[in-house]
């Protein structure tokens, strides 16, 4: 995967399933995280084809929970981004992915309890040797790349001192988040000591942190020197930040996404969780359509309160032949 001068979808928990990554990819996204899958829940999936939909599924054994779905127009671009504690399992969960996805990356940078207190996510940022352990498996036992996404340390030399020790393992890129683990959103991104990680490293260095325009990719690429940028909070509330003829209205892109979350089918939780952080940003939760939506049971639900029955049936009828069908999409 070519790291130079991309625009990135970051792994968000919830919104970055394959209906969203496919929207992105289509407002001009060229790398799409998936959201973090732990590890422990992977390796109890096993890999399925979903023909109806042209998908292919990682599916919890005994159930028909969709752990995690992909496609074959994503292949390419598509980045499995795994939460874990230990090597083994993670090669384990790994292995049954790898063949499916362009990427496999190794979250150490959520800062969430639920991560931390199962020693994942940024808890990894203080166990170098367990960054080794679980970067050098990976690396030696799989044919496709292996990445990893970071938050920033104490000091900008804490830092630049993992980075450095994660370059040394080969790794192709490093996604670095210019935050610290007790920052919270609304503290500013600290671009100066992102710029202080690509100085030091000699690979490409994906920077990300309060992209929230369009503009922002060229303002934090020429602040930091990053060879790529990444956008989280941003692509969430419009994914057509990515698109270099300007955003569109936030009312289209919801509609889009609903559209994209019926055509891949995905999960009504996932599409709920996604349209209402888009209404609360854009207008509020509390006004009729947001109260609806919590109502809604099913795609078929919101298909319905979003007008778009018509589409909700064609695709249904039609099955896989739709992502070909030009008047459809």
């Amino acid at each position: 995967m070519d790291y130079q001068n991309k625009l990135v979808l970051a792994p968000m928990v919830r919104v970055g399933t394959l209906s969203f990554r496919m929207l992105a990819a289509e407002y001009s996204a060229d790398i799409t995280y998936g959201e973090e899958i732990i590890d422990h829940k992977l390796v109890k999936c096993e890999r399925r084809t979903n023909v109806a939909f042209g998908t292919t599924e990682f599916v919890e054994k005994g159930t028909d929970n969709v752990v995690f779905s992909t496609c074959e127009e994503e292949k390419n671009r598509v980045v499995f981004q795994m939460g874990t504690s230990d090597a083994v399992r993670a090669l384990k969960a790994a292995e049954i992915v790898c063949n499916d996805v362009a990427t496999v990356d190794i979250n150490m940078g959520c800062p969430k309890a639920f991560s931390i207190q199962g020693g994942m996510g940024a808890a990894l940022l203080s166990k170098p040797e367990l960054i080794h352990d679980i970067l050098a498996t990976l690396k030696r036992n799989l044919d496709v790349p292996v990445t990893c996404k970071i938050r920033l340390l104490k000091s900008p030399a804490d830092t630049i001192e993992l980075a450095r020790r994660i370059e040394k393992l080969g790794v192709p890129a490093l996604a670095v988040h210019g935050r610290k683990i007790a920052d919270r959103p609304r503290d500013p991104a600290k671009w100066d000591e992102i710029a202080d990680v690509v100085a030091a490293l000699s690979i490409p260095v994906i920077a990300n942190g309060d992209v929230l325009e369009y503009d922002d990719f060229s303002r934090i690429q020429a602040a930091t020197g990053a060879a790529s940028v990444m956008v989280a909070r941003g692509a969430m509330w419009n994914a057509s930040i990515f698109s270099p003829k300007g955003k569109s209205h936030w009312e289209d892109v919801k509609k889009k996404y609903l559209r994209k979350s019926i055509l891949w089918n995905n999960d009504v939780k996932s599409t709920k969780y996604t349209i209402k952080e888009m209404i609360a940003h854009h207008s509020c939760l509390e006004l009729p359509e947001g109260k609806s939506i919590n109502k809604a049971d099913t795609l078929e639900d919101l298909a319905r309160l979003y007008d778009l029955e018509d589409y909700f049936w064609t695709v249904k009828n039609v099955g896989p032949l739709t992502h070909d069908l030009l008047h459809v999409l």
